[in-house]
């Protein structure tokens, strides 16, 4: 991997005035990159939506610069939602909160709640506070389509959609964060993410349901970003199995006439979690039909690795 050119401060600034005056800027935090708008301008966040294709009903996370902010964003906010601002800000994880009265329904998608958090890579932290408020920011790719953790992935996507790509080399993480339901006196985890749910049960002190949500299984569970049954997905057909099992299924859809390309995907988790939307893309071409991929192993399927299985079962859903 080469070097990587940092956006100067001249180039965080000019990003800045081009969410100020409702342009659309594309920048990498450390799960993967966002298309980010003023969350409060009403023609940048048209834009968004336009851009990816997104339905306006999905929710979309609020990015802030710090924790102290959150208050401009949500009402009511309960001593374990503090808790994890404080041990897990910045880091990869949103919390969704009841939403104040300057937060937009084009940001909620209508629900009385909203989602917020504090990314960790020092491009977004630098264009955050250079801005000074609230930028939406879903991922920068079409709506249901694989994430993009490179600037070079964004500009495929969404092309001249963009005003300005930020470019800060490959994300760290790779896979989207851990969201958790705290707008109730019962956290939810809405998705899985590099923080556990372990982890945010130790912090709040208590267990914390699995929900999926705005499903039969938990109807009342706000909407969240990356949570419809199908999503992250290729062009090509997606299919999942064992890490034990992969050559022989290939092998089987070989022979039954289809043009089938295996993951190359890592046995260490972290690292899995950090390739795989760019394995994806990289497996996606015009002359296959099936991309088949390994689960991590059972006992890897925890944090990143529980959240590379969510992940890839939603882009194998029909």
């Amino acid at each position: 991997m080469g070097a990587v050119t940092v956006p100067t401060p001249a180039e965080i600034e000019r990003a800045a005035a081009c969410l100020r005056r409702g342009g659309l800027v594309a920048f990498p935090t450390e799960t993967v990159y966002g298309l980010g708008a003023h969350a409060t301008n009403a023609d940048g966040m048209e834009r968004l939506y336009a851009a990816k294709d997104r339905p306006r009903s999905h929710p979309v996370i609020v990015h802030l610069a710090h924790a102290e902010q959150v208050d401009d964003w949500a009402v009511d906010v309960p001593l374990g939602a503090r808790a994890l601002a404080a041990a897990c800000w910045p880091g990869p994880l949103t919390l969704v909160l009841r939403r104040s009265g300057r937060v937009p329904d084009a940001v909620t998608g209508g629900e009385d709640t909203v989602g917020l958090r504090v990314p960790d890579q020092p491009v977004a932290a630098a264009l955050l506070a250079a801005f000074g408020d609230g930028v939406a920011a879903p991922s920068a790719n079409r709506f249901g389509r694989v994430s993009p953790t490179t600037a070079a992935h964004v500009r495929a996507d969404l092309g001249d959609h963009v005003d300005m790509v930020l470019d800060g080399g490959p994300c760290r993480v790779g896979v989207e964060s851990t969201i958790v339901d705290c707008s109730t006196d019962r956290p939810r985890l809405l998705r899985t993410g590099a923080i556990g749910r372990d982890h945010v049960e130790a912090i709040v002190g208590r267990r914390v349901v699995a929900s999926v949500a705005a499903s039969d299984a938990d109807a009342d569970a706000p909407r969240a970003p990356g949570t419809l049954p199908r999503h992250y997905a290729p062009v090509a057909a997606l299919e999942v199995t064992t890490r034990d099992r992969v050559a022989g299924h290939a092998a089987s859809l070989r022979g039954a006439g289809r043009r089938v390309v295996v993951l190359d995907a890592p046995t260490d988790p972290q690292e899995y979690g950090r390739v795989l939307y760019a394995r994806l893309r990289e497996a996606d071409a015009p002359d296959v039909d099936v991309i088949v991929a390994p689960l991590p192993d059972i006992a890897d399927q925890v944090g990143v690795g529980a959240a590379i299985v969510d992940r890839l079962r939603r882009a194998a859903h029909p």
